[in-house]
């Protein structure tokens, strides 16, 4: 087989979109992150709800939107063992963040056993396993979008579920003080980014069978 010669595409698709990602990610950590040190959409208000859907909610939108993707285009399997990787990198980079917040506090947290944090490796799994089995194969953009939804908004409950109830008391006070002081914007916060994700990923995955940017069946 020949090798493909080089194009002026290979250097758009392997140097400047990969820069360009770079970019946006250190622009959504350094100055929209609420805890960014340069931030500008300030921490509270509609500014500070965009501010942490941008960038928490991005974040999870990516840990959630490669087991979803997978799960559509390939198979259950596919998706919950995507899910795995990535709930469990989510997971231990968001659990070591956070016991280092407070490593100072008396008593010290370990967010390592907060069960609520765990869970994004559960929902990792569950979301790619749930989507994949609904939609079967199919690619039809509605029942993608049907699998995609139900998945995604199934983890949201669930998450939201775990950091009222049951993760450890610093975050359980701030999930619960967020719904009863503002219950709209706890609302926000808590199923737009999952309903986004519901809706952008299916059509992103029928955009990719329209290419053939999908595994092989056998």
């Amino acid at each position: 087989m020949e090798t493909p010669k080089f194009k002026i595409a290979d250097i758009l698709y392997g140097i400047i979109i990969p820069l360009i990602l770079v970019l946006l990610i250190y622009v959504l950590a350094i100055y929209v992150n609420p805890s960014g040190s340069q931030h500008v959409f300030g921490v509270s208000g509609l500014s500070g709800t965009i501010a942490v859907i941008l960038s928490q909610g991005f974040a999870q939108m990516i840990v959630l939107g490669i087991p979803l993707v997978l799960g559509l285009l390939w198979n259950k399997w596919a998706g919950g063992a995507a899910g795995f990787i990535m709930g469990g990198m989510y997971y231990v980079a968001t659990a070591g963040l956070y016991t280092g917040y407070y490593a100072s506090s008396t008593p010290a947290y370990n967010f390592y056993g907060d069960i609520s944090i765990l869970f994004w490796l559960v929902n990792g799994v569950i979301i790619g396993y749930m989507a994949g089995a609904l939609n079967n194969g199919s690619t039809k953009l509605f029942r993608m979008l049907g699998a995609g939804l139900t998945s995604s908004i199934i983890v949201a409950v669930i998450q939201a579920y775990m950091n009222y109830t049951i993760s450890l008391a610093p975050s359980k006070a701030m999930a619960q003080g967020s719904w009863v002081a503002d219950p709209v914007n706890a609302f926000i916060i808590a199923f737009v980014p999952g309903i986004a994700l519901g809706v952008i990923v299916p059509i992103i995955a029928k955009v990719m069978t329209w290419y053939g940017l999908q595994p092989m069946r056998h």
